[in-house]
């Protein structure tokens, strides 16, 4: 069998932008490229948790999306009026997430972008001479390039108390579904926008509790702007210590925070009751005959809960376990954190590529966004 000239493995937004753009503008025949994901399409797990916090609105502005063309999707807006989709909300045209939504789907049909996907997981990375080998649990892939475009949304974080059951779980968790929760207290454990989305979406019909160990941090975007281009990251880039880029990346984002229209939201539901804000931490639950019962360091009583979610994020640790196994086997050189150190091109190795997470030290806060996708993109046309 002929290996592949491109491989990509992970389909959710980098990987399905990646497949476009190499297609696009790289020229890569579409016989000689595929993307390799365990998901039934392509973003699913994008879309599972968007959908799981009741998001209306994207946070990143109207140009990041997986077209081309900056303004793909205000051209497609502009059609979509028509049928009824909500468009922008200010600042930045922010698209909402139907618009968003339509415009992807449209962007993967009319490329068939669907069709070059292989549903499966990457188990094991091999080399063989100038050929690398992917294995799955349906054989094996051989690719001269392989661009890893791994996702963050495998990982997501428990707090030490938390344990197996059924009342408790993570909104991020691919079975979780608002729909799902019975009657009675939900405490939302968590204060960033998808805490406050969740919180916001069950208020009308749920009495909603968050538990938070911050006041609100209200910020419009996830890192500030400047990130975007050579006002932050020449600074960065001239940095040679990868740890300081590391202790850079932590301070630049905004963990745990809010755009000021998701704010404005959550605090009318506060003053009309229906949400509960609690500034503590939580340091046991106890099951109980109809859900759990919290226990929190400076709250006077416990609390009593239906359903417990934890909208907790992800990790901040390298994806795994694919890399735990390749980097030794391959010599491939990390960073003291454990993510990859990278030339500008982002070639890990000869042939061996990287987006998202694992190419934030060398693009930056914004590499795991949208934002990032594209730069990730711009930089492997480049060098291939």
């Amino acid at each position: 069998m002929t290996p592949l000239d491109w491989l990509i493995v992970g389909g959710g937004v980098h990987g399905t932008y990646l497949s476009h753009a190499l297609i696009g503008r790289g020229g890569v025949p579409r016989d000689r490229l595929r993307v390799l994901d365990p998901e039934e399409a392509p973003l699913a797990a994008f879309w599972r948790m968007t959908s799981a916090t009741g998001m209306k609105y994207m946070r990143s502005p109207g140009v990041h999306h997986l077209g081309l063309h900056p303004y793909d999707l205000r051209r497609f807006a502009r059609k979509a009026a028509s049928r009824g989709i909500p468009r922008f909300s200010p600042p930045y045209e922010r698209p909402s997430l139907p618009l968003f939504r339509a415009h992807t789907d449209a962007v993967i049909g009319q490329q068939r972008l669907d069709q070059l996907r292989l549903r499966g997981r990457a188990s094991a990375l091999h080399r063989h001479g100038a050929v690398f080998r992917v294995e799955t649990e349906h054989g094996s892939l051989e690719a001269r390039r392989v661009v890893l475009a791994l996702g963050v949304s495998e990982q997501p974080h428990f707090p030490p108390w938390a344990f197996p059951h059924p009342r408790l779980q993570h909104l991020f968790a691919p079975d979780f579904s608002r729909e799902t929760l019975s009657s009675g207290p939900v405490v939302i454990v968590g204060g960033g926008i998808s805490a406050a989305q969740l919180a916001c979406a069950l208020a009308p019909h749920h009495e909603v509790r968050m538990v938070v160990r911050h006041e609100p941090r209200v910020h419009r975007f996830d890192s500030d702007p400047g990130w975007l281009g050579p006002r932050s990251l020449d600074a960065f880039r001239r940095t040679s210590d990868l740890g300081a880029r590391r202790r850079a990346i932590t301070e630049a984002r905004h963990r745990g925070s809010m755009p000021p229209e998701i704010a404005a939201e959550l605090r009318l539901s506060l003053r009309s009751g229906r949400i509960q804000w609690i500034e503590d931490e939580i340091h046991q639950v106890e099951p109980t005959p109809d859900g759990l019962r919290l226990l929190l360091r400076k709250h006077p009583g416990p609390l009593d809960a239906a359903h417990v979610v934890l909208a907790t994020g992800f990790e901040p640790r390298r994806p795994g376990p694919l890399l735990d196994d390749a980097i030794p086997r391959l010599g491939l050189p990390c960073a003291p954190c454990g993510f990859p150190r990278l030339p500008p091109s982002l070639a890990w190795a000869p042939g061996l590529l990287v987006s998202g997470s694992l190419a934030e030290l060398e693009l930056g806060p914004t590499a795991r966004n949208i934002a990032g996708a594209r730069s990730a993109a711009e930089r492997i046309l480049a060098a291939a």
